[in-house]
């Protein structure tokens, strides 16, 4: 099928006939990596949302099909650190298989929060969305707002 459009015809300087970007269109539709779509960084991560709430940070995560034994949490010096390492594997025990498939991913998210209590963070998976719960250090108001002149 491949055969009916010529390989890589936009590179050949037909732009200028207006059909650039139709034969373009024809190039990604037939070229062999039509089930994987090109990589872009927006699909390639997990969607975060991190709320201040008053007395505590919420922060969640959209990881669905992720298992809890795949996730790995990391708070460091105020940066909490979201991180993914998954292997799938699809195995057929027949002896002359023609196509065995492995895949390994590996991602990770950070957000900075300044007065995190690092202690007390709690977290949570269900339903293929990370809960994580960071409670706020409290602090003085002689620590937020005042100095003291000498």
């Amino acid at each position: 099928m491949a055969g009916l459009v010529p390989f890589n015809r936009r590179n050949r300087g037909l732009t200028g006939t207006g059909l650039g970007d139709f034969y373009g269109m024809l190039d990604d539709f037939f070229s062999d990596d039509l089930m994987m779509p090109r990589r872009s960084l927006a699909r390639d991560t997990f969607k975060l949302d991190v709320q201040d709430k008053e007395k505590e940070y919420l922060i969640e995560a959209e990881l669905p099909g992720v298992k809890k034994e795949e996730i790995t949490l990391e708070m460091h010096e105020g940066q909490l650190m979201i991180g993914i390492q998954r292997e799938e594997k699809v195995d057929e025990e027949k002896k002359n298989y023609i196509h065995k498939e492995r895949r390994y991913c590996s991602m990770s998210r950070s957000v900075y929060l300044a007065d995190a209590d690092s202690d007390n963070i709690k977290a949570k998976l269900d339903g293929g969305v990370l809960e994580i719960t960071v409670p706020k250090v409290e602090k003085s108001v002689k620590e937020k707002n005042r100095i003291e002149i000498e």
